[in-house]
């Protein structure tokens, strides 16, 4: 394992050899502390950050939570030391290299050739960036996405004075195309959103299906994968493998298994989209926050045309700044990730090694709960979120979201602890899936863990022993 401990004292280290080397200078006194002063301030700060949920546990299995990996860690220090800002080459000269390489190692993921791209603060942003294209490519049309898609795409359609236009989901969670196609028709939409993983449920838009219907009413598409993106890495080998995939059965049954089974078309359409987002502080390993924005047009640059004469002096070159909405952004981020796909790049033996960990945890877990007498599974993964709620007495929505909240409550405080989340379902959602299941209320919370962590592969019996136990009361 890596001596994170050694690599943060190297990282320190670094910075004071680097620092040296611009000769001596005296600190101003305005900024002086006392250890003394500084070890009680800490020892506070240290006593309130322990107010938190083990998100590095493979207990915790709620939300889209866990630390970043220590080579994230170190880089970010590293650099956050120096404190580079990527906004310009003036601010951040060999961090906006390292952005530079990185983002072309994630379009390189998803499959893009030419492409105009960098790093933000959170996928948030980055869907804002790509919201604004949007606008700025077909002015008057609106933007239409999943009704399961994030939040974020109906309050920036909000905040850019644009149309939002929700669309139909179909018993798995995905657009129906069947409604989008009769939205496109009216022509009033210019952009289609569609999701690679969506939060809830980890869904996955038929994005290969959604091409030609796009195409055909001069819609672009835009893909939100900030959840699943990387998803993508193991996708990709599945594709590659498939022409052989039955050699291999008959050679090694053992190496076939290995396979994700996750579909590979959806994920091999993304090269024909126009743009997608993905986030690097979720399956990327990296710390809050890193998103990241990519154009396979690089002349959409021409919507971020803009002067700053006092910022960009001492390069030709175009700064990030120049194509980017945001300004001042930690180059420290770019390094965290720069270094980390030095270690574990985006490819199947680098980064697909936990993604291929999570997702079998997931399908393994979604196995226990189909043979549970007391779990039921909501919906089967598509990813690594798995979905599921308590067998109740009589089949209803109302007791099925009371046992929920009690399985979530009691979890957290128990002595042998497990952290979930839950979701709301509406009814429709629910009786679509579950028909048998009694409509007396608007919809039920349901159980969802998310399973990023590759040790939840190794962990999952002691998880579902406890939840079962859980759910029996």
């Amino acid at each position: 394992m890596v001596d994170l401990e050694r690599w943060v004292q190297e990282a320190v280290a670094a910075n004071r050899e680097w620092a040296e080397a611009s000769g001596p200078f005296t600190p101003h006194p305005s900024l002086e502390i006392s250890d003394e002063r500084f070890g009680a301030a800490f020892a506070e700060f240290a006593d309130r950050l322990a107010d938190n949920y083990p998100f590095f546990h493979p207990r915790y299995a709620g939300q889209m939570l866990k630390p970043p990996h220590p080579a994230a860690v170190a880089g970010y220090l590293a650099a956050m030391l120096i404190n580079p800002n990527n906004h310009a080459l003036d601010g951040g000269p060999a961090t906006a290299r390292m952005e530079r390489e990185v983002t072309a190692q994630l379009a390189a993921m998803f499959g893009f050739g030419t492409h105009l791209g960098h790093l933000t603060t959170s996928g948030t942003i980055a869907n804002l960036e790509a919201l604004f294209v949007a606008r700025e490519l077909h002015p008057g049309r609106g933007i239409a996405f999943s009704a399961d898609a994030h939040y974020t795409h109906g309050r920036m359609c909000g905040l850019l004075g644009v149309v939002g236009h929700p669309v139909a989901v179909d018993r798995r969670g995905r657009m129906d195309l069947d409604a989008l196609g009769d939205l496109l028709r009216t022509g009033r939409v210019g952009t289609v959103v569609l999701t690679a993983g969506t939060t809830g449920l980890g869904a996955i838009d038929p994005i290969h299906e959604a091409l030609g219907l796009c195409r055909r009413h001069g819609a672009r598409i835009h893909v939100d994968a900030a959840y699943g993106g990387f998803f993508a890495i193991l996708a990709r080998a599945e594709d590659a493998e498939e022409q052989d995939a039955e050699d291999a059965q008959q050679h090694s049954p053992e190496s076939a298994q290995q396979h994700s089974g996750l579909p590979a078309a959806p994920w091999r359409a993304i090269a024909e989209c126009d743009s997608v987002v993905v986030d690097p502080h979720k399956h990327g390993l990296q710390p809050y926050g890193c998103g990241a924005v990519l154009f396979r047009d690089p002349g959409v640059a021409r919507f971020y045309l803009h002067d700053s004469p006092y910022t960009y002096f001492t390069s030709a070159d175009l700064h990030l700044g120049e194509i980017s909405l945001e300004c001042s952004r930690a180059g420290a981020a770019a390094a965290a990730l720069w270094l980390t796909f030095r270690l574990l790049p985006p490819t199947p033996d680098g980064l697909g090694k936990p993604l291929a960990a999570g997702r079998r945890a997931a399908l393994a877990w979604s196995a226990l709960i189909e043979k549970s007498a007391v779990l039921e599974l909501y919906q089967q993964p598509q990813l690594d979120i798995v979905s599921y709620f308590p067998v109740t007495e009589p089949a209803a929505l109302s007791r099925i979201d009371q046992a929920s909240e009690r399985i979530l409550q009691a979890g957290m405080t128990s002595p042998d602890p497990v952290f979930l989340s839950t979701l709301r379902a509406d009814a429709g959602a629910f009786l679509a899936r579950h028909e048998s299941v009694r409509d007396d209320a608007p919809g039920a919370r349901i159980l969802r863990s998310v399973l990023m962590k590759p040790e939840a592969e190794t962990y999952l019996p002691h998880l579902h022993e406890r939840v079962e136990r859980l759910a029996r009361g």
